[in-house]
């Protein structure tokens, strides 16, 4: 599962410190092994909380299959075929949801994606991460999807916080306003900045693509 959120304008994602070998005491993403009676899909959400004490009823979270991993050396235990999952989290902007190891995980914690990408993870799973990536910052160029990175309703500024994020740049925000407004809803309702200033308006993502798309820095 490469389960990522955006809090404080960073794109963290949720790992697990390893608490068996291999890679005993290694970052890692969360997931394990399939039960007989279950699917892919079922058994990464029940690693998932398992792993890391998250509960997270699927209509609360957006989830896609990423990819399926079978190099014949991925794990050194056996041959092992791992389908992979993105999973997006809405916040506030501020705060994470809480994790609690559990399983045999002998940590659970946020991490900024763009500084794990530069250090070791176990197995492949650094690979896994920078699809997950690739998968998001790609579909951004052309859908709303970073919506769902976000409450239902939310304002400019945290939508162009959630492209600065993910794509690790700082777009203009007269630029952004613009190509944006086509693309969203308003609501009629304004919320004060914490900052202060004037209120800013709320929207909600229109089910439609971004055309022409934005284009990634």
């Amino acid at each position: 599962m490469v389960v990522l959120a955006v809090a404080q304008g960073t794109l963290h994602v949720a790992l697990v410190r390893r608490g068996e070998h291999p890679f005993k005491d290694a970052l890692a993403l969360p997931g394990g092994f399939l039960h007989p009676d279950e699917d892919a899909l079922h058994a990464a959400w029940r690693e998932l909380v398992e792993e890391t004490g998250m509960v997270l009823p699927l209509p609360e979270a957006y989830v896609e299959q990423l990819a399926s991993y079978s190099a014949p050396d991925r794990d050194p235990r056996m041959r092992i075929v791992s389908i992979a999952h993105l999973v997006l989290l809405a916040t506030d902007g501020q705060t994470l949801p809480s994790l609690a190891a559990g399983s045999d995980a002998a940590g659970a914690e946020w991490c900024p994606v763009h500084e794990t990408l530069n250090g070791d993870l176990a197995f492949d799973h650094a690979a896994i991460l920078r699809d997950g990536l690739d998968r998001l910052s790609g579909k951004m160029e052309y859908t709303l999807i970073a919506s769902r990175l976000l409450p239902e309703s939310f304002t400019m500024t945290q939508l162009r916080t959630v492209y600065d994020a993910v794509w690790d740049t700082s777009l203009p925000a007269g630029n952004f306003t613009r190509k944006m407004m086509p693309q969203l809803h308003d609501t009629g309702r304004k919320v004060r900045a914490a900052t202060g200033g004037a209120p800013a308006g709320l929207f909600t993502a229109a089910d439609k693509h971004i055309h022409p798309p934005l284009a990634r820095p």
